[in-house]
């Protein structure tokens, strides 16, 4: 791996007000970004990368490079809660096991935002399309992590009567949660008005976008290391694959990459997308329809240890293979 592009990327302003947030909590100052803002912020970064996302789909057009793109996504977001899930079943049981496959079979949109940030930063180019690959992944996990809890759930492990689940909330919750309906509203917004109308909300949607970022992870580097007291109750092999599984992931996800032809930085993308874990969209879902599943396992592991890997290591070091690999 290339120290310089590791070291560029842990001196990029946005690592560095992720690193400022873990070290805030950890001498345990008092700062804190009011959460009205920080929800703000999560919508505003959310915005921008649909919005643009869909004018570069309307410039780009349909192709077969765009298809296997959404094709690639959706298949990993089907297939890495399997062997997530029968990875660790034995040790944290059916109910606890499909909670983190759900987390780690879904993406994060923050990770996926840095990564975008990244490739600006080094001028690589990559497609719009790549956000609706995003939005895809987003809530097959959820479905998959359900049906396997049920499925092989013991009797004592199941909750709720007879182990029933709320499938039209939970499809309506997994389709529809907030952040991917504004990614697809704002996508399919990009896609109606072009290229011409978006220069006229360009000052806004694209100027300040690594600023906001900045703000944004000085966020989740203080909720991050808050996290960071529920490891040890997890155990050491869980930890273990929080750092083990984003790599095997993206790795899967850059073969898959390539194999369909996909351009260095549209590859770069779909390794985040399957290297990333969930801590937003999928606690949310698991909280309604499989609260037996204790968040105090997949939420530490995605957020405290996953999320920060990536950010600081995972997403230089995807790019260094990528192009080892002659993508």
């Amino acid at each position: 791996m290339d120290p310089g592009l590791v070291l560029d990327n842990l001196l990029s302003a946005p690592v560095l007000f992720f690193a400022l947030g873990i070290f805030a909590c950890l001498v345990r100052s008092e700062l804190e970004v009011p959460q009205p803002v920080a929800r703000f912020l999560s919508l505003y970064l959310l915005l921008s990368i649909g919005l643009k996302g869909g004018v570069a789909l309307r410039v780009a057009g349909l192709s077969a490079e765009i298809v296997a793109g959404l094709g690639a996504g959706v298949a990993l977001a089907f297939a890495v809660p399997v062997w997530t899930f029968f990875v660790l079943r034995r040790r944290l049981g059916a109910v606890d096991a499909a909670g983190v496959a759900a987390t780690y079979g879904s993406i994060s949109a923050v990770t996926f935002i840095v990564a975008t940030s990244f490739l600006e930063r080094i001028g690589e180019a990559y497609g719009g399309h790549m956000v609706a690959a995003m939005a895809l992944m987003e809530s097959p996990a959820i479905v998959m992590g359900i049906l396997l809890a049920r499925r092989f759930a013991e009797p004592s492990e199941e909750g709720g009567e007879n182990g029933s689940v709320d499938w039209p909330g939970l499809l309506h919750d997994a389709a529809l949660n907030p952040a991917v309906l504004v990614l697809l509203g704002a996508m399919a917004i990009g896609l109606m008005i072009g290229p011409e109308e978006f220069e006229s909300v360009a000052p806004f949607v694209s100027k300040p976008f690594k600023g906001v970022l900045c703000v944004f992870l000085l966020d989740m580097g203080l909720l991050a290391a808050r996290r960071l007291g529920d490891l040890p109750a997890s155990g050491a092999g869980t930890i273990g694959f929080s750092l083990i599984a984003p790599p095997v992931h993206a790795s899967l996800a850059i073969g898959i990459g390539m194999a369909a032809r996909l351009s260095p930085g549209d590859t770069l993308l779909l390794a985040v997308l399957a290297g990333s874990a969930s801590y937003i969209a999928v606690p949310a879902a698991l909280r309604l329809s499989l609260p037996e599943a204790n968040p105090s396992i997949y939420v530490p592991m995605s957020l405290a240890v996953t999320f920060p890997f990536n950010v600081i290591i995972g997403i230089p070091a995807y790019w260094w293979m990528i192009e080892a690999l002659g993508g």
